[in-house]
C-alpha cells in the first residue's frame, strides 16, 4: 500500500503541516525528500532501508557522491537536490548570524562554523572576523590539511584581519575523527595567533574545535 492510501494522520506531509517539521522522525522527513519510493517500497520504506545502509542521517546527507548516488532510489538528481538543501542551510545560518548583532559567546559562531566545517573528510581551519563591537565582517577558510591535521600560519591570519580591518577573530578547525577534545597542537596554535594578533591590536576571542560536538577553547579556560 502506497503512501497515498495510509490515513491522513500517518503520511509524513500531512504531519508535517499539523505538527511541524520537528515532531518528524528521520525517515519520515527523508521521505519527504524522496517523494517516491520503488517497486515494492513506499517512500518511507525505501528512507528506512537508506538510514540503516548509511547508518543515520547525518551519515547519508554527508555522503561523498559517488556512495549517495548508489543508494537506491537516489541518483544524481537527487544529489544535487540535496547539495542545494545544505547549501541554503548554510547561508540561512550565515545570515542568522549576521543579524545577530554583537557575538558574545560561541553559540551562534558554533552554528555556523560546525554546519560548514563538519563532516569534511580533512581538516579545514577558518576565521571569523569581526568589528569593534563583535560584529560579523567576513568569514574565510584560510588554511586546509589532511586528515592528519592543517598548517596554520599566523602570518596569514594576521594579513587577513588587517585586509578586513577587523578587531576580533573566531577560529575554528574540524576534527575529522568527529572527536573534539582540543590537542595539545590546538592548544599551542591557539597561543601563537593570540600573541602574533596581539602585535596589531586584534583579540583572539575564541578558537572552537569542531566534531560530533563543538568545543569553545575559550570556555575550558584555554584562551
Amino acid at each position: 500500500m502506497g503512501i497515498k492510501d495510509w490515513p491522513a494522520g500517518e503520511r509524513p506531509r500531512e504531519r508535517l503541516l499539523a505538527r511541524g517539521a520537528e515532531s518528524l522522525g528521520d525517515a519520515d522527513l527523508l521521505a519527504i525528500f524522496l517523494r517516491t519510493g520503488v517497486r515494492g517500497k513506499s517512500a518511507v520504506d525505501l528512507a528506512r532501508e537508506l538510514l540503516a545502509e548509511f547508518g543515520g542521517l547525518r551519515p547519508l546527507l554527508a555522503a561523498p557522491r559517488e556512495d549517495f548516488c548508489r543508494g537506491k532510489g537516489l541518483g544524481e538528481a537527487k544529489y544535487v537536490q540535496l547539495q542545494a538543501v545544505l547549501e541554503m542551510a548554510r547561508r540561512y545560518l550565515w545570515e542568522e548570524l549576521e543579524r545577530g548583532g554583537t557575538i558574545d559567546g560561541p553559540d551562534a559562531a558554533g552554528r555556523y562554523l560546525a554546519a560548514r566545517l563538519r563532516d569534511r573528510p580533512s581538516e579545514a581551519f577558518a576565521c571569523l572576523f569581526l568589528d569593534g563591537r563583535h560584529r560579523v565582517i567576513a568569514c574565510e577558510e584560510l588554511f586546509q590539511g589532511t586528515i592528519d591535521g592543517a598548517s596554520v600560519h599566523p602570518r596569514e591570519v594576521v594579513r587577513r584581519a588587517l585586509h578586513h580591518n577587523a578587531a576580533a577573530l573566531i577560529v575554528a578547525h574540524n576534527h575529522p575523527s568527529g572527536v573534539a577534545d582540543p590537542s595539545a597542537a590546538d592548544e599551542a596554535i591557539t597561543r601563537r595567533l593570540r600573541e602574533a594578533l596581539a602585535l596589531v591590536d586584534v583579540r583572539l576571542l575564541d578558537h572552537l574545535v569542531v566534531g560530533e560536538t563543538v568545543v569553545s577553547l575559550a570556555d575550558r579556560g584555554l584562551m
